[in-house]
C-alpha cells in the first residue's frame, strides 16, 4: 500500500512540474454597457419609450481565454464568452451559457490559428471592423441588421482558419456543420472573406452562406433554424421587424466589402453589402427578397481621450418587398480611463415603400422605421433614439 502511495504522489507531482513548464495562461475579462435610452413612435399609437438599455457601444459580457504554450512555436487557445442583460441578470443569445463564443483551438505565428466551436463568421471578423459599428456600436448598425453588420448572428459546431498576416494580407474561412443524417447539407453554414492594410489603408471583403434546416418535413411556420443564428430582431408588439417576414427563408447568403483611411484624427470608411433571404416551397414568401446596404462613416479624434463620428446608411429592399430606409447616427465617446468610458449615441432613420409582415398570407404593408438592430418597430415612418450611458471593461 505504501508502494502504491508513493507512486500515485510522485506520479502527481510530475504532472504539477509538466504544467508549471507549460507556461499557460487563463484571462477573466468583461465589458459592461449601461444607459438611459429614449425611443420615440414605440407603440402602435406613437407613445414615447423611456428605458434602461445596456449594450448599446458593446454587448454586455464576461469570459474566459486563455492559451498553453505547446512548443514549437504552437499553443492551444480556447475562449468562452457569455452575453447577458445588464438590467435583469438575464442570460442573452436565446438562453446560452456562453452565447457569444465558445471554442477550442490551436494557432502557431507561422502556419495561422485552427478552432472549432460557436464563434463569428469571416464577415464579421473582416468586414465588420472597418465600418461605423465597430467604433459605436447598434446606434450606427445596418437598419434591421439584414448584412448581420451588427454580430447578430454566430454559428454552431463551426470549423475555422484564419492565416497569418502576409505582408498586410490575411485571410479566413469556416465551415459548420449541419449535424443532420443523410442531409449533409441541411442547416450548414459557410463562408471566407480577406482584408489588406497597409499604413493608412484597409480594405476588407467576402462572402458567408447559411442554410435553414430542410433536412426534414419542414412546414411554412417552423422559421428559422440552422448552424447559424437569424438576424430577425423585433420587439414591436403587432408586427414585423424589417426583415421578420423572411425566417422562412431556405437560404441566406451576404456578400460585403468596406474601405477605410486613416489621416491625423480623421477616420473614414465606406461599406457595401448584398444580403438575399432565398425562397423555397417551405417558404412563407412568395420570391428571394434581396437587400443593397450602402454605409459611410466619419469620426474625429478631438483629444486622446474624446472620439465623435458621424454615419449614414441606405437600406433598400427589392424582390418580394421594396422598402427604403434612411439612417443618419451621430455619436460621442469621452475615455474617463482606460477602461471607463461616458457615451452619447443618438439616430434618426426614415422608412418608404413597402415592408411584409411575418406569417403565412402576410400582406405587404407600408414600411416603418427601426433604428440598427434593436428590433424597436416605430408606428410611423420616422423614428428617433437616443442613448446616454457609461461603459467599463475589465
Amino acid at each position: 500500500m505504501k508502494r502504491i502511495a508513493l507512486s500515485t504522489l510522485s506520479l502527481a507531482l510530475l504532472g504539477v512540474a509538466g504544467v508549471a513548464h507549460a507556461q499557460s495562461s487563463v484571462t477573466l475579462y468583461g465589458v459592461l454597457d449601461e444607459s438611459i435610452q429614449y425611443v420615440n413612435n414605440s407603440t402602435p399609437h406613437g407613445g414615447a419609450l423611456f428605458q434602461m438599455f445596456g449594450g448599446n457601444l458593446q454587448g454586455n459580457r464576461f469570459g474566459l481565454k486563455g492559451t498553453e504554450d505547446l512548443g514549437g512555436g504552437l499553443k492551444a487557445i480556447f475562449q468562452l464568452e457569455n452575453g447577458f442583460d445588464i438590467n435583469t441578470g438575464k442570460l442573452g443569445q436565446g438562453g446560452r451559457m456562453f452565447g457569444r463564443q465558445a471554442y477550442v483551438g490551436l494557432t502557431h505565428d507561422a502556419y495561422g490559428t485552427f478552432t472549432a466551436g460557436r464563434q463569428y463568421d469571416p464577415l464579421v471578423d473582416m468586414v465588420q471592423p472597418l465600418t461605423g459599428d465597430n467604433y459605436f456600436g447598434s446606434t450606427f448598425a445596418t437598419p434591421g441588421d439584414v448584412d448581420n453588420n451588427d454580430n447578430s448572428s454566430r454559428t454552431n459546431n463551426a470549423l475555422k482558419y484564419v492565416s497569418p498576416v502576409f505582408a498586410g494580407f490575411q485571410f479566413e474561412g469556416l465551415y459548420a456543420l449541419g449535424g443532420t443524417a443523410g442531409s449533409t447539407g441541411s442547416g450548414q453554414s459557410w463562408g471566407a472573406a480577406a482584408t489588406y492594410a497597409t499604413g493608412p489603408f484597409s480594405v476588407a471583403g467576402g462572402y458567408f452562406s447559411m442554410s435553414n434546416n430542410r433536412a426534414t418535413a419542414v412546414v411554412r411556420t417552423t422559421g428559422w433554424t440552422s448552424t447559424s443564428d437569424g438576424m430577425f430582431d423585433s420587439n414591436f408588439p403587432t408586427a414585423a421587424g424589417i426583415n421578420a417576414a423572411y425566417a422562412t427563408a431556405s437560404r441566406i447568403g451576404i456578400a460585403s466589402v468596406a474601405v477605410q483611411y486613416v489621416t491625423g484624427p480623421w477616420t473614414g470608411n465606406l461599406s457595401y453589402s448584398n444580403a438575399q433571404y432565398y425562397h423555397d416551397g417551405s417558404s412563407t414568401f412568395g420570391q428571394t427578397q434581396k437587400y443593397n446596404v450602402g454605409r459611410a462613416y466619419l469620426g474625429y479624434q478631438v483629444t486622446p481621450a474624446a472620439l465623435v463620428g458621424i454615419g449614414y446608411a441606405y437600406t433598400k429592399g427589392h424582390g418580394d418587398s421594396s422598402a427604403t430606409y434612411n439612417q443618419v447616427s451621430l455619436g460621442g465617446d469621452y475615455n474617463l480611463s482606460k477602461r471607463t468610458d461616458f457615451y452619447l449615441v443618438g439616430a434618426w432613420q426614415h422608412a418608404s415603400g413597402e415592408q411584409r409582415v411575418p406569417g403565412v398570407g402576410g400582406t405587404l404593408e407600408s414600411a416603418t422605421a427601426s433604428i440598427g438592430s434593436y428590433g424597436n418597430q416605430s408606428s410611423t415612418s420616422n423614428q428617433v433614439m437616443v442613448s446616454l450611458g457609461i461603459r467599463h471593461k475589465f
